[in-house]
């Protein structure tokens, strides 16, 4: 009877989390490249180098600087270790796609996507942003995005039909959960802050050197 009354808790707080998300962002996400609003940064949310998602990202990133509905791209992901950088692997991604380097701006810190979000506007300056990955990924980060006051849309990379298999969509229910426990009842912050970057003209570099 426990069992039962823990599953049916537990399924109960997944579609909760699964509809709060949903009807906070059901308006704010886009496929089509011709009818998403311009905004000066799209953040490129991390995936593993060279899986389906990460390269479904990058040709939605490209087609959005190319169809000038962003000005600039900060590619955000993991680069915890040495033998392991998101960040520089979307750079030569998007520069292989024929986007400027000049155009690019990199976040190593982004481990997670609240991270990656947060840092968006606490350490590169973007309170007004396009996210862009898959919708399912899109939808959770818009919705952290305005916890924190940032205003955010979506653009949908891509989708797979796997995305719909048990652990993806398992995988998916957890974060939303988690999601909604660290942004509306924790307020985590960043693991780094680290010091400001302004994405712009006026920058050095958008993807320091030795990365």
């Amino acid at each position: 009877m426990l069992m039962i009354l823990l599953l049916f808790i537990t399924h109960a707080i997944i579609m909760i989390s699964k509809d709060i998300i949903y009807d906070a962002t059901v308006k704010l996400t886009w496929h089509d490249v011709n009818k998403i609003p311009p905004r000066d940064v799209g953040l490129v949310l991390g995936a593993k180098p060279g899986n389906e998602y990460f390269k479904a990202r990058i040709n939605a990133a490209a087609s959005l600087y190319h169809a000038e509905k962003v000005k600039w791209l900060l590619v955000s992901g993991d680069n915890g270790r040495k033998d392991y950088d998101e960040p520089s692997a979307m750079q030569q991604a998007l520069i292989a796609k024929g986007v400027p380097a000049a155009a690019i701006f990199c976040d190593y810190a982004g481990f997670s996507t609240l991270d990656s979000v947060v840092r968006a506007q606490k350490v590169f300056g973007a309170d007004y942003i396009t996210i862009i990955s898959q919708e399912f990924h899109t939808r959770r980060a818009i919705w952290i995005a305005k916890q924190y006051g940032i205003d955010a849309i979506g653009f949908n990379a891509v989708a797979f039909n796997k995305e719909f298999t048990l652990y993806p969509r398992s995988r998916e229910n957890l974060a939303r959960v988690s999601a909604i426990i660290d942004a509306s009842i924790l307020h985590r912050q960043p693991k780094y802050s680290g010091p400001q970057v302004s994405i712009g003209p006026d920058s050095a570099h958008g993807c320091p050197a030795g990365k």
